[in-house]
């Protein structure tokens, strides 16, 4: 880890912290490093049932480095590698399909702004939480840019094409109240309420039986780029498996026994 991305665990919960607050959390290279070595890990850890993205001191994510990119294009110069450069930000935007895909919930926390690719990390989360005076934008035509870490995909997908081009296009700053209208978000709650509703909300998905919620997650994935013959063949095919789960068993006993199952995540 490093000071610029904060780990924590309560229980089968892991919250990673994006820790830059006097720069509103914008991207750096050794936040990113440390995100690309604590997703995969946490992905296959089977001890943790959710993961939680979040930002310290009151933001989520400003995206990147504008006064980095700033400063690349004053000083000039230099041999540019269009190949080497275009390698180098793919690589690092597989953060965003590691949070779509892994086979446990992800949650981004939003306590206030997030912006472009920050904005973009946080669409790749399978739910949102946000306070309703948080600031969310796209952001990037504002600096002359076309967008990256899969904001335009996931974007697209939640609200319809229409929107996310007038969403990307105009670059408008919409607050948390207005992003839950849009079904951006899935809850948004005072500010103060925040950290309670979102605790609580991490806990209740890490609760889930998390062998089907992966599978459900490769279901809804597929279902979003895939023909119906695919989708149906991947739901036969995870619905058999889940048959297998002790989860399942387990929850169809409690079913007979007129209780409440307690899944385990196997």
């Amino acid at each position: 880890m490093t000071a610029h991305l904060i780990e924590t665990r309560d229980e089968a919960v892991v919250t990673l912290t994006m820790n830059r607050p006097q720069a509103r959390n914008a991207m750096s290279g050794e936040m990113m490093d440390a995100m690309r070595d604590a997703l995969p890990r946490l992905a296959a850890d089977q001890t943790v049932r959710c993961v939680v993205l979040t930002g310290a001191g009151g933001a989520f994510c400003a995206g990147g480095d504008v006064k980095g990119f700033a400063n690349q294009a004053a000083a000039g110069g230099g041999e540019f590698n269009l190949e080497a450069r275009v390698h180098g930000l793919r690589s690092g935007m597989e953060l965003s399909r590691w949070l779509a895909e892994m086979p446990k919930p992800t949650l981004a926390v939003i306590p206030g702004p997030a912006a472009g690719a920050g904005l973009s990390l946080a669409l790749a989360c399978d739910l949102r939480i946000a306070a309703e005076e948080a600031k969310l934008t796209t952001a990037f035509a504002k600096v002359g840019l076309a967008g990256d870490y899969g904001g335009s995909y996931f974007l697209t997908q939640l609200v319809g094409a229409a929107k996310a081009r007038e969403l990307y296009f105009t670059a408008d700053v919409i607050s948390g109240r207005d992003a839950l209208a849009l079904g951006i978000v899935n809850k948004a709650v005072a500010a103060r309420e925040l950290e309670g509703a979102a605790r609580s909300y991490a806990h209740y998905l890490a609760s889930l039986p998390t062998v089907a919620i992966g599978y459900m997650k490769k279901n809804l994935n597929a279902a979003q780029r895939g023909s119906l013959h695919e989708v149906l063949d991947l739901e036969a095919m995870h619905m058999i498996r889940t048959f297998m789960t002790e989860d399942h068993k387990a929850a169809a006993k409690a079913f007979v026994d007129k209780r409440p199952p307690a899944f385990k995540g196997r």
